[in-house]
């Protein structure tokens, strides 16, 4: 399939497919005349970039990625997990926090203890400084 068709079937514009194609990212066939051609196997390596995308990798890391053998892929993958886990903690705080100031019964939030002891963690990238 030409790129308009394989750009519709992933929901990106023509030149998002042009870039990654471009970085190597995602690199199609070509027709005789020159003209990109989307596979299958194209459109379902689109839809991993895109998966990648989701979860805060840039095209370079993407790359990286996508290549069983390639040197660093496992401490880059590890790092994202790292990550996402951390996001994960954080957010599970902010919920806990926002579910107890529901039913607070302090006339301010910085009269309550509890409120006080998430705020002094707050921003979560300084704790400990």
């Amino acid at each position: 399939m030409k790129i308009g068709e394989a750009s519709r079937r992933v929901g990106v514009d023509d030149h998002v497919l042009r870039h990654w194609h471009d970085l190597g990212v995602v690199v199609p066939d070509r027709t005789a005349s020159g003209h990109r051609l989307y596979t299958e196997e194209h459109i379902r390596r689109i839809r991993i970039v895109q998966a990648c995308q989701s979860v805060g990798m840039s095209l370079a890391e993407i790359r990286l990625v996508l290549h069983r053998d390639e040197e660093g892929r496992t401490e880059l993958i590890e790092q994202k997990l790292r990550w996402i886990r951390s996001q994960r903690a954080q957010l599970a705080d902010a919920e806990s926090f926002l579910e107890h100031v529901i039913g607070c019964r302090h006339d301010l939030l910085s009269r309550c203890p509890d409120c006080t002891r998430y705020a002094s963690t707050y921003p979560p990238h300084r704790r400990g400084k």
